[in-house]
């Protein structure tokens, strides 16, 4: 999947059922990376739910930006999910919302209230994550400063991918980037001068967006 720095999408694929006067509404929502990605979702929905009336969707993928009522009266479906979906903040997203008729009608209103809900119902199992750029390190240090220097780390946004213990200590690491030269200036600090770092790549990784 294409990323950016700063982009929040969905968390991962995930569903949410919402029943209203024997109706079944179905939210789904994705991260997809294209406007072809996001018609191929819409496709496998389509064909895991043959037997439904109707497959509501919206999608944001940068300056693309569709939504559809998919046979329902005008404005009580695309327009009311593609809502939730520019509340949400999400880009790259997609959400559908499957309809299976129960045999009473719910009038305009209700089915904007409906497909509201199941949209965000949807949003909500799928969450969000913000991709942040972080730089990947390598840092070898002595047995007598890890504890501290794992102290340093647990306060800071810095990702453990993984840890080596041998002669010495190896921390394969990955720090937020606009921190990445305040860290080595703590691991200097800490190794009374003797440690620094090693960069080794830089990365996007997503994490939870602390403000929503």
């Amino acid at each position: 999947m294409y990323m950016k720095e700063g982009l929040v999408t969905f968390g991962c694929a995930a569903e949410a059922e919402y029943t209203e006067k024997k109706s079944i509404f179905i939210g789904q929502a994705a991260p997809v990376e294209s406007v072809p990605a996001a018609e191929a979702f819409l496709l496998s929905v389509r064909e895991r739910h043959m037997g439904a009336r109707h497959h509501v969707f919206a999608y944001i993928i940068g300056s693309a930006v569709r939504c559809s009522d998919d046979g329902e009266p005008k404005g009580t479906g695309g327009v009311p999910v593609l809502e939730v979906l520019k509340k949400s903040g999400a880009d790259q997203a997609l959400i559908v919302v499957t309809r299976y008729f129960g045999g009473i009608l719910l009038g305009a209103p209700g089915l904007v209230r409906a497909y509201s809900k199941a949209a965000s119902m949807a949003v909500s199992a799928a969450g969000l994550v913000v991709y942040k750029s972080y730089t990947e390190c390598r840092l070898i240090i002595d047995y007598s400063v890890y504890d501290r220097m794992m102290y340093e780390i647990g306060k800071r946004d810095i990702l453990v991918d993984g840890t080596d213990f041998a002669g010495e200590i190896t921390l394969r690491l990955a720090v937020l980037t606009s921190d990445y030269e305040a860290f080595c200036k703590m691991v200097f600090s800490l190794t009374g001068g003797k440690r620094l770092p090693e960069k080794v790549a830089v990365r996007l990784d997503g994490k939870m967006p602390a403000d929503r």
